[in-house]
């Protein structure tokens, strides 16, 4: 695949000063920045090194890491420019090998590069996760395995997530993964139960997430899930109370040093059974840190959607363990297919752009249903009455003290775009709507808060217990007393605006920022096709974000790009898992 750049000129602050050769050209033509370039030659000078060649592979490889692979395929290097001339692969490799730096600062596993932070994350990662699944399994009481399980999963309706379950409790290891509406937290509820049942004493459960968002609503679906009818009181009363916290907060943050954690190899987790929820956003940093942490005779449940965009930082840990065991047997993974919550029509456009079906795809999305309808990016009448919509109503309750009909309103829909900032981002979208409101008040400003205006945390606040992406609105009238009002799994909580110390505006947000994620409608805003972020999990993830009704708006070759462009996350896990 073909990478496009923006040419940086000679004013440039992003220009690489210094910078000679092949590092100066990529530095110019965008492919590089600067502090690849820096950070590169840095490291070259304190290792010694002068190969031109290998100081353009340490540049490259530090790119690779800040874009999400944690090392650099060199045989695919070419891709990035394939009408510029780059070293022969081999020959390459082998001065990377005859370097100083090369079991140092660098490692070489299986023809990749790696900086030797992420060689070590992956190794330990590969080595504890293979010694879990080869483990003998845990002994159990098949009588009351089965009992539970005729209890907890009774009808053909609960087929996929019994036999989910029924595998999960003969493991030290299990990954559960589906898409969304598939069952997942209906199975670990469930799961959960069977296994108090079959414990021989109290069962010590840790319930956990990749951010703080993620993990309230995890602690809400479950809650939600033991509430089910056919869900026995016994067993709902053997779990309820359990409450997800971070993954950090889990594993216990440590003032000196962000990457090192309290509970280690050294210091164990307590829990019997370790959960973990939204898999696809942990980074191989924390994943790393994660398993080491888990003691070898507790058990540990990973759940997420492989399929889902990744982690914000280096990996793409589920995706790869979920490759790399695919061939084991028996293997610790469960799938489960079928999905409960969406349509005919989103769950199948969904899977078409999940299994590159473009044509279909496009197909689906053109002839348009009651659940889905395709936006010509040019109709600005069609755009403005379906963004502004939602935004007004929220606006008249938040005016009149409806704190939760403002919340509803502002739920009932939500703008998705996949750029922060640009014509496609979210910076501009949040503008527009703003003025859309001004224009529908007679207004020609608003105040840094204004009645009706949704909120989005950017960063965990423990003293106020608000997590990272969770969203409120501001409730109250503009020339008098307001207030921000979060939803707190179905009870308001209004929080004085003076309190908040880092929100932002929120009637669009990015698709990244949505993930655990839902809303009754969600309207999807694809870039220009040439974008490098719009890729096929990103709309994947974004479709999946809708119950009852998806909308795009873009263009044919914006939707079959983003369908043709699966993202590329160099990484050795899960060919190391499947040796």
């Amino acid at each position: 695949m073909t990478e496009l750049f923006e040419p940086l000129d000679a004013l440039d602050h992003r220009l690489a000063l210094g910078a000679t050769g092949d590092l100066a050209d990529l530095n110019r033509a965008g492919v590089l920045t600067a502090a690849d370039v820096h950070v590169a030659t840095r490291v070259a000078r304190l290792g010694g090194e002068t190969d031109p060649q290998v100081v353009l592979a340490i540049a490259l490889l530090v790119r690779a890491v800040r874009q999400g692979s944690v090392c650099l395929d060199l045989a695919r290097v070419a891709e990035l420019d394939p009408e510029r001339t780059w070293p022969e692969t081999g020959a390459w490799l082998a001065a990377l090998a005859a370097s100083p730096l090369c079991g140092t600062a660098l490692r070489i596993e299986a023809g990749l590069l790696y900086l030797d932070r992420y060689w070590h994350q992956e190794g330990d990662v590969v080595e504890d996760l293979l010694a879990r699944v080869g483990r003998t399994a845990p002994v159990i009481d098949e009588a009351s395995l089965e009992a539970g399980l005729a209890r907890l999963f009774a009808g053909d309706s609960y087929a996929e997530q019994r036999a989910a379950a029924f595998d999960s409790a003969h493991r030290w290891t299990s990954v559960i993964t589906g898409g969304p509406g598939t069952g997942k937290t209906t199975t670990l509820a469930r799961l959960l139960a069977v296994l108090v049942d079959l414990a021989d004493g109290p069962l010590r459960i840790a319930l956990a997430a990749p951010t703080g968002k993620a993990a309230a609503r995890m602690t809400q679906a479950l809650v939600e899930a033991t509430r089910a009818e056919d869900f026995p009181l016994t067993d709902r009363v053997a779990i309820e109370g359990l409450e997800a916290s971070t993954l950090h907060r889990l594993l216990g943050t440590r003032a000196d040093n962000a990457t090192r954690f309290r509970h280690h190899r050294g210091n164990r987790l307590p829990h019997d059974v370790v959960v973990v929820d939204e898999t696809s956003m942990v980074s191989l940093t924390l994943m790393a840190r994660l398993v080491e942490a888990v003691r070898p005779d507790a058990r540990l449940i990973l759940v997420g959607d492989a399929d889902q965009l990744a982690s914000v930082e280096a990996g793409a840990v589920l995706q790869d363990v979920v490759r790399g065991f695919a061939e084991r047997s028996p293997s610790p993974v469960s799938h489960l297919v079928t999905s409960h919550r969406f349509g005919d029509r989103i769950g199948a456009l969904a899977a078409a752009v999940r299994d590159d079906e473009s044509d279909v795809a496009w197909h689906l999305l053109s002839t348009g249903s009651e659940n889905i309808e395709l936006i010509d990016p040019a109709d600005e009448t069609r755009i403005k009455e379906l963004l502004a919509g939602p935004a007004i109503r929220a606006r008249e309750c938040a005016r009149a003290g409806d704190a939760r009909g403002a919340l509803d309103a502002l739920e009932s829909h939500r703008l998705l775009c996949a750029h922060r900032h640009g014509p496609f981002g979210v910076a501009r979208w949040n503008d527009r709507i703003e003025r859309w409101l001004q224009e529908h008040d007679g207004r020609d400003w608003f105040g840094l808060h204004y009645a009706g205006q949704p909120l989005i945390v950017n960063s965990n606040d423990y003293g106020l217990r608000l997590w990272n992406g969770d969203t409120g609105v501001v409730v109250g009238v503009d020339e008098g007393d307001r207030v921000a009002v979060f939803d707190a799994g179905g009870t308001e909580r209004a929080i004085a605006l003076s309190r908040l110390a880092d929100v932002g505006t929120a009637h669009a947000i990015t698709v990244h920022r949505s993930q655990g994620s839902q809303f009754t409608e969600a309207t999807v805003l694809l870039p220009d096709p040439d974008s490098l972020i719009l890729t096929r999990e990103l709309l994947y993830t974004a479709i999946t974000r809708a119950r009852n009704v998806v909308r795009v708006v873009g263009t044919e070759e914006s939707w079959r790009a983003a369908i043709g462009r699966p993202a590329q996350r160099a990484s050795g896990l899960a060919d190391r898992l499947a040796r």
